[in-house]
């Protein structure tokens, strides 16, 4: 890969898409549509949304076709051309040993019976993920402990990932394979794609970014990010000698706030600051 090549891995809600409270600088996915058509630059999304959801997002608001999408929580990884969206299989194989042969369907049939758990839509399901709907309970310490010993017992390594949809009051559940997350994810890509660390760099919100804010990545915590997301990522970062590795926008660069893609725009620039030319031009 050139030294001059440029990877953007980005989060999509709230980090690219300004489907946050905080106002949106006007030329923020302008911009960003001007990185991505640059021949020197790869552009990621890193996202929980599934292929249907990802292609509605760029749709709705206009944001660049990306090269490559990690998808589904981590779970899939697809190379994209055009309107095609091709699924790397190599990445199933990477995580597949965590289930011990099994795919979604199995381990529904070992977790059934569970108290409180229904099973999502199909189309929110895959070979690797997992997903139910569950009691609007921000402390579901029982229930999860009755997942991890069912899917122990069968030799299933999982990562349980539980949030709650205050809209629909209800608490969410996906089960991965341990291995399958963002971090993993997008290391499996550098490595498959032959990215450098110095060339690379990660953009996020949230607290489900946090372990790839506070990796060896250059990373970017967007302006719009909540204080105590904000504040975390600082404090880890430092407690593993990596404050070098995290940049918090604060806006100005370009005239913008750095909510949202101004934010991804500014921490790109502070890592390689030969990428603000490339916004600066018209050509």
């Amino acid at each position: 890969m050139p030294a001059d090549h440029v990877v953007l891995c980005t989060d999509l809600d709230r980090t690219i898409i300004p489907n946050g409270d905080q106002p949106e600088s006007p030329r923020a996915r302008e911009l960003l549509r001007r990185f991505a058509a640059r021949p020197e630059s790869t552009l990621v999304y890193v996202s929980g949304r599934d292929e249907g959801l990802l292609r509605n997002a760029i749709r709705d608001y206009d944001l660049p076709v990306p090269d490559f999408a990690i998808g589904d929580v981590g779970t899939t990884i697809y190379r994209v051309h055009g309107d095609h969206w091709q699924p790397m299989k190599a990445w199933s194989r990477e995580i597949a040993p965590d289930w011990q042969g099994m795919e979604g369907a199995d381990l529904a049939n070992l977790l059934r019976g569970v108290e409180g758990l229904r099973l999502q839509e199909a189309e929110k399901q895959n070979d690797f993920k997992l997903s139910y709907y569950g009691p609007e309970d921000p402390r579901p310490e029982a229930l999860l402990s009755e997942v991890r010993r069912r899917l122990k017992d069968n030799g299933v390594r999982a990562n349980l990932i539980w949030s709650i949809d205050e809209q629909a009051h209800c608490g969410l559940l996906d089960v991965l394979p341990a291995s399958a997350n963002k971090s993993h994810a997008i290391a499996f890509l550098m490595r498959d794609r032959g990215f450098g660390d110095r060339q690379t760099v990660f953009a996020g919100d949230s607290g489900n970014d946090l372990e790839v804010l506070v990796s060896s990545l250059q990373a970017v915590l967007v302006r719009n990010a909540p204080p105590e997301v904000r504040e975390e990522a600082e404090r880890r970062a430092a407690e593993s000698g990596r404050a070098d590795r995290l940049y918090v926008a604060r806006g100005g660069f370009l005239g913008m706030n750095g909510n949202y893609a101004a934010g991804v725009l500014e921490g790109l620039a502070h890592y390689l600051p030969h990428t603000r030319a490339w916004l600066e031009s018209d050509s």
